[in-house]
């Protein structure tokens, strides 16, 4: 009798435990998914923040704001705690000073930007399509430029960062990579 009381016991310790181990853990991952945590590193906050404060998804006509977790981690749990751990190296590059002055990030721009655009055309550009789905889209109220290079895009397969680089952030110089591209061209 006395070992099934311990059983019991033991068992309702460990759910006990288990619910508030999952509950720190959620709660931990919601404290670090969210814009001020983002921009409390002054990397962020003194380059690519104040770049997103002048964009259409920072202030627009109908309010709708779309946050750094909006668009850099993805909602769904198992796609969340790959990027959590993919930020880690974020955080090593962090502690080694890689991008702790303007210049210093200036020089590592392209390559971080590239990283974005090949997870978002890896990923379809799943963070976009959160709010902007091709479905949804009413194409007669759009430009007739839009409306046609949206059609085209989706006919041919693109995804929306095949596109829309610059969208909220600076393009990098990418004269080294293709010559014909202009810095800030591609911004809209």
């Amino acid at each position: 009798m006395a070992i099934k009381r311990s059983v019991i016991a033991l068992l309702f310790i460990g759910f006990i435990a288990g619910i508030l181990f999952w509950g720190g853990f959620n709660a931990a991952m919601e404290m670090t998914n969210n814009e001020a945590f983002c921009i409390t590193c002054h990397e962020m906050k003194e380059n690519v923040y104040a770049e997103y404060r002048t964009t259409i998804h920072y202030a627009n006509r109908t309010g709708v704001r779309a946050t750094c977790p909006d668009c850099h981690v993805p909602r769904e749990w198992t796609h969340k705690m790959v990027r959590k751990i993919q930020a880690s190296n974020e955080l090593w590059h962090k502690m080694m000073g890689t991008i702790d002055t303007r210049e210093k990030f200036e020089a590592h721009r392209l390559e971080l930007a590239q990283n974005v655009w090949r997870t978002m055309k890896r990923t379809d550009s799943r963070e976009c399509r959160n709010c902007h789905d091709f479905g949804s889209m009413d194409y007669t109220k759009q430009g007739r430029r839009g409306r046609t290079q949206h059609e085209e895009g989706l006919a041919a397969g693109k995804t929306c960062i095949d596109c829309h680089k610059g969208i909220a952030h600076q393009l990098p110089n990418m004269g080294e990579m293709d010559p014909s591209v202009i810095v800030g061209e591609g911004q809209k």
